[in-house]
């Protein structure tokens, strides 16, 4: 599985990529911006994107809806993670069909959704 990890923050995408690498993933790719990440997603094929909600430029809800733009990408299964402070822009990224969110911190057991 090819996963695309999508975070401003070098140490929370290294922590992610950790927790993936612990259970068993270890084909992920790194993106510090959203901008970034779209372009790569439209380069190459990725099966998974964890993302985080607070980013600037581009937050997490504003990535996933620029990915649902593209036809090839309108399935991507995308994971949003929130901290606690935004817990309330759930809904929101419900209604546009996000597929998973995870509140900040979580363990390596939150990774099982990952099929």
């Amino acid at each position: 599985m090819k996963i695309l990890i999508v975070n401003d923050y070098f140490t929370k995408r290294r922590f992610i990529k950790d927790l993936l690498r612990d259970n068993g993933f270890t084909n992920t790719f790194e993106a510090d911006d959203g901008h970034t990440a779209l372009s790569m997603l439209k380069e190459e094929a990725y099966d998974f994107v964890a993302t985080t909600w607070n980013m600037p430029i581009m937050n997490g809800l504003e990535f996933f809806k620029e990915v649902r733009k593209v036809p090839d990408l309108k399935n991507l299964p995308v994971l949003i993670v929130f901290e606690p402070a935004d817990k309330e822009h759930m809904v929101e990224t419900t209604k546009a069909g996000a597929y998973v969110h995870l509140v900040a911190p979580f363990t390596a057991g939150a990774f099982g959704v990952i099929g």
